[in-house]
């Protein structure tokens, strides 16, 4: 229990930055808005966000920044400049371009209206939103456009893409007023780590104004994720927000150039493209209420430390518990050794449990995403339970026949039948996302922290508690999906990336628990080893 203590007190130690992210006092200079709340999506061409919830939106951003920048004027977003000249707020307005001309002239029409009605607020056109990147139009066409609305309104006109495609396509800056860029080192094709980003953030920037002089190059996005998977050294948490828009906001203010930071909302919305990171890049949580830092508060990665830490402490009691249950009316005498590998189960399940459950309470999206993880960390949590009881009173690892085989084969004991499901959950739900992470895998999670609570009982059990009968295909088949796909995620993932070493190390385990497993007609062991 001291252990599963410790490392709680570790893992949610809070820190307190020079500079606070977030200063009633310094306020931001401008930070992307999005008025989508709950299962309000851009991707319902319907929706018609109320001028009631953005006001309400603005009126919490006014404490915090300067000015919001928007991407689109449909969905109800056209009651932003309105809005936004009631609480102080400058707009650099958004006009969302794609392929569809119709639809683009439309827009348009309607910014340029809004330009003219509230030229003290509107402080800039932003013209299309990556188009380049996106492939949407061709540089000659997105520079055609650009002029056309430029010589329609009295506010200076941009277009924001990365700076990549800033540099490959530097023949449009004749057709702007300045220019945005997009710097996101979480997503950059070599990402960077949280403690070099703002250092990255003013070197391209620097790079950038060198190839466009004469031109005001504004940062138009920037920022840290505070919740998803790392890629390579990039670690979203919230810490790691908290430090980056730091830094950020100090570099800007030495180098002398603006920043707009994606973004105000954490946007639920977003998980949709960008899987589990891409919601959680807001300076307020999604429920449109809460900042992620008040001025003053420390600020720790596990607000809610200790009802984790109980949590994890109350489960290995309980596995404690059941192995002692187990061991009762046997007619050995359980050696102080055979209580080891249910102490490992129990720390290590004590110390992941709460990890676990911050994981699937931001990780889950959609009912399939809830019950996805929500069957795994349940699953995870019973396997150190029945595995310790039935380490301490004889019992292996079932065969998936015991369970779907001839009637004649499969189990007749209650223990092991709930076992035998506990772990078909375990490797179903853990082999989609081990061959999630090899197809498809810049959004797929990586559920290192359930996987090992499960991973060490059923390997203990599977060989301490031996049959000497045949392999089976099943879990034989199974170890080597296992098997290839840790190798195959540390190739693509790199060495930096300590949660995909720790998801490949937690898949071996799995991997080596079925792979142990024998099939019934073998003779289990008279007692457990260390008995």
């Amino acid at each position: 229990m001291t252990i599963i203590a410790s490392v709680w007190w570790w893992l949610a130690k809070p820190v307190t930055l020079a500079r606070a992210p977030v200063d009633a006092d310094a306020k931001l200079e401008c930070i992307s808005y999005a008025p989508f709340r709950d299962n309000q999506s851009p991707r319902d061409p319907d929706l018609e966000v109320s001028a009631e919830q953005i006001r309400e939106d603005l009126v919490l951003v006014a404490g915090i920044s300067r000015c919001v920048r928007t991407y689109s004027v449909d969905n109800g977003l056209d009651k932003v400049p309105e809005m936004a000249s009631q609480t102080g707020l400058k707009v650099l307005l958004g006009i969302w371009i794609g392929n569809n001309r119709v639809k683009n002239a439309k827009l348009i029409d309607t910014a340029v209206a809004l330009s003219h009605k509230y030229p003290d607020t509107v402080a800039a056109l932003v013209v299309g939103n990556e188009v380049l990147l996106h492939g949407d139009m061709t540089p000659s066409d997105l520079r055609e456009l650009l002029l056309t609305v430029k010589a329609r309104v009295n506010v200076p006109v941009t277009y924001a893409d990365t700076w990549e495609y800033w540099l490959r396509y530097r023949d449009i800056q004749d057709a702007v007023d300045f220019v945005t860029i997009h710097v996101l080192p979480y997503w950059d094709n070599i990402p960077t780590r949280a403690e070099d980003a703002a250092a990255k953030v003013a070197a391209i920037h620097k790079q950038v104004a060198a190839a466009f002089p004469g031109k005001e190059v504004l940062i138009g996005e920037t920022g840290w994720p505070s919740m998803g998977r790392m890629r390579e050294g990039a670690l979203p948490s919230r810490i790691n927000q908290a430090r980056v828009i730091s830094e950020i906001r100090d570099v800007a203010k030495r180098d002398h150039f603006r920043v707009n930071l994606i973004e105000a909302f954490d946007a639920s919305w977003k998980r949709y493209w960008e899987g589990t990171v891409g919601g959680y890049w807001g300076l307020f949580l999604a429920d449109h209420k809460t900042l992620k830092f008040p001025p003053g508060v420390p600020i720790s990665n596990y607000p809610q430390w200790k009802r984790l830490m109980g949590s994890g402490i109350v489960l290995a009691i309980l596995i404690f518990a059941a192995a002692w249950f187990g061991q009762r009316g046997m007619p050995w005498k359980s050696k102080l050794s055979s209580w080891i590998p249910v102490s490992v189960s129990a720390t290590a399940a004590g110390v992941l449990l709460g990890v676990a459950f911050e994981k699937m309470m931001f990780e889950s999206y959609g009912f399939g995403g809830w019950l996805r993880w929500g069957a795994l960390l349940v699953a995870s949590a019973a396997a150190p339970i029945l595995c310790a009881n039935a380490l301490m009173s004889g019992r292996a690892l079932p065969a998936f026949l015991e369970l779907m085989g001839p009637r004649g084969s499969r189990t007749q004991s209650f223990p092991t039948l709930i076992l035998g499901i506990v772990q078909m959950v375990i490797v179903v739900i853990t082999t989609g996302a081990a061959l999630g992470s090899v197809f498809d895998p810049r959004w797929q999670d990586l559920p290192f922290a359930s996987v090992t609570m499960a991973a060490v009982p059923l390997l203990t059990l599977a060989w301490l508690n031996r049959r000497t009968g045949a392999r089976p295909i099943a879990e034989t088949s199974f170890a080597a999906i296992f098997a290839f796909s840790a190798a195959y995620i540390i190739f693509i993932e790199g060495i930096q990336n300590w949660q995909a070493l720790w998801t490949s190390a937690a898949y071996m385990l799995l991997a080596l628990s079925l792979y142990g497993v024998r099939s019934k007609e073998g003779i289990v062991q008279a007692k457990p080893a260390g008995s």
